[in-house]
């Protein structure tokens, strides 16, 4: 309730202070009018000043839903003085990430452009250029693509059996366990450990920093899209928690930089060779490398770490807890996932990663509950140049934002859009009309749950194969009850208000052992 009230407090404050700048705004324009021509997209009544920003509310992805619900699929804002296109339909996804993909390829610009958390040198904020081609192309071939998944199945085998072993534990015990901490747990285990080689279940107090930091960084996040919302005036937004701008990404500057320092000291003392490597070694050696074909900086580098934080942690964490309240909610989805992992596993060994490709249900469950819950709702790209966009004319510097809760609610794509029902995505369709609907390298025109385009998250494998592997393991080992209730008792689907998709309310759950491959004995071969 703190965060949420944080939230609110800033929006309505910036709605506030902001009014007499629009005033002088609204004058300085009139002074300086100009007639245009341009085809603009349809847009809702108007307000003078603030244009559209009385429509807003902390739950952006909510009240932008609902307003092309009432006005249409592609709308066009202006808050303040800054222009908006919103893209709500699926058709009009495709135009964005597809047709225009590279003229949307850009990110605004931050007021702070030095901060390793909001400058220009974070691989999700960097401009379309060199360096971010660099970043996304050594991301694919050594972070985060095939090689680094097999490279890091140890750890996340290891780290998976542990978060079982303390389930069974609380299981034998008949205590309660909350999924939410426990997933996230998981989830920052794995990725810290991917990164620099450290557990946050340890004794590693560089971790637990990282990770409070990350928390800080998070609520900076929500109030900063708050603010780049004002367009050119977002600088009086950020006044408010400027402060904080510059604190915690300077405590994360130099956190980080001592642990890359004790990773160059470590590589210089082996020699650089390094039997191990984990993705803070990789990207030192690219910033070592004289011959790389773009040079990095250590901020740069620093940002990408920060960015793997975001993305890694929270954001997987949030599906699987999404994935296991739907299921909670839906017994009979549950019960057929359970004789999916039954028939195809069976009940002499934990599911491993091979088994994944065979279990068609599970996937569809993955899928279905990023459909309806997608980890970043709301998308924002900016356009370079002047363009055509579904027949409009459509502005050089205007922000494209594509709310993805909506775009994955598309009546015209899906039937019963609000329902959650994993088969449609096990029925079988014409091989004509599949090449229509897969675009480039397979993706799903229709499903935008991790972005698309150039710009499309590049950890996307990564997220698939930690949550199937997770899910799967959690199933095939318990049932799950909720806390204090009967198996018939549904979870609570409320929604924190924010830039995210996150559940307002922890899942307590009571594990009830299925089968417990810890004591399952091993195989004479």
């Amino acid at each position: 309730m703190a965060a949420m009230t944080y939230v609110e407090y800033y929006f309505i404050t910036f709605l506030l202070v902001l009014t007499s700048t629009f005033i002088l705004q609204y004058i300085l324009r009139r002074l300086t009018k100009h007639r245009t021509h341009l085809c603009l997209p349809p847009s809702p009544p108007v307000l003078p000043l603030i244009g559209h920003l009385h429509y807003l509310s902390p739950a952006a992805y909510k009240c932008l839903h609902n307003l092309c619900s009432k006005y249409g699929p592609l709308l066009y804002l202006r808050l303040g003085s800054f222009p908006v296109l919103l893209v709500s339909s699926a058709s009009m996804a495709n135009e964005i990430f597809k047709t225009h993909d590279l003229n949307f390829a850009y990110k605004p610009k931050s007021p702070f452009e030095d901060s390793i958390l909001f400058g220009t040198s974070s691989f999700f904020h960097a401009p379309y250029g060199d360096y971010w081609r660099f970043m996304k192309k050594l991301c694919l071939t050594e972070l985060l693509g095939a090689r680094q998944l097999e490279r890091s199945r140890g750890v996340r085998r290891e780290e998976l059996e542990r978060f079982l072993r303390k389930a069974f534990e609380k299981a034998k015990k008949r205590e309660v366990v909350d999924l939410s901490k426990g997933i996230m747990t998981l989830t920052n285990n794995i990725t810290y450990r991917m990164v620099m080689s450290a557990s946050c279940s340890g004794q590693d107090n560089d971790v637990e920093k990282c990770v409070g930091l990350v928390r800080e960084s998070f609520q900076l996040v929500a109030k900063m899209t708050l603010a780049n919302l004002l367009g050119p005036l977002r600088k009086v937004g950020v006044f408010f928690f400027r402060k904080q701008l510059l604190d915690v990404p300077g405590r994360f500057d130099e956190l980080l930089e001592r642990i890359m320092e004790e990773h160059e000291e470590r590589a210089r003392r082996d020699g650089g060779e390094i039997e191990n490597k984990d993705l803070m070694d990789i990207v030192l050696e690219a910033f070592h490398d004289k011959d790389a074909e773009v040079k990095i900086s250590r901020t740069q580098m620093k940002s990408f770490f920060l960015d793997l934080f975001f993305g890694g942690t929270s954001t997987t964490a949030h599906s699987m807890q999404w994935l296991m309240a739907e299921m909670i909610n839906h017994p009979e989805v549950f019960k057929k996932l359970r004789e999916e992992m039954d028939s195809v596993v069976g009940r002499d060994r934990l599911v491993e990663d091979s088994d994944i490709p065979s279990l068609h249900y599970l996937q569809a469950v993955v899928k279905e509950t990023l459909r309806l819950h997608p980890p970043a709702p709301i998308i924002t790209r900016l356009s370079r140049e002047d363009c055509k966009f579904g027949g409009f004319d459509v502005p050089k510097g205007t922000l494209a934002v594509v709310n993805a809760h909506s775009v994955m609610r598309d009546p015209e794509v899906w039937d019963n859009p609000d329902e959650f029902y994993p088969e449609r995505f096990l029925v079988a369709i014409p091989r004509e009309e599949a090449d229509d609907k897969m675009g480039r390298k397979g993706q799903d025109l229709n499903f935008w749950s991790f972005g698309g385009g150039r710009r499309k998250c590049p950890g996307v494998n990564l997220a698939f194969s930690l949550i199937n592997a997770t899910v799967a393991a959690m199933v095939q080992c318990f049932d799950w009850k909720l806390d204090g209730a009967e198996y018939t008792a549904r979870a609570n689907m409320e929604v924190t208000p924010g830039v995210t998709m996150s559940m307002a309310h922890p899942l307590l759950c009571l594990p009830v052992v299925h089968f417990n491959p810890f004591d399952t004995p091993a195989k004479d071969n």
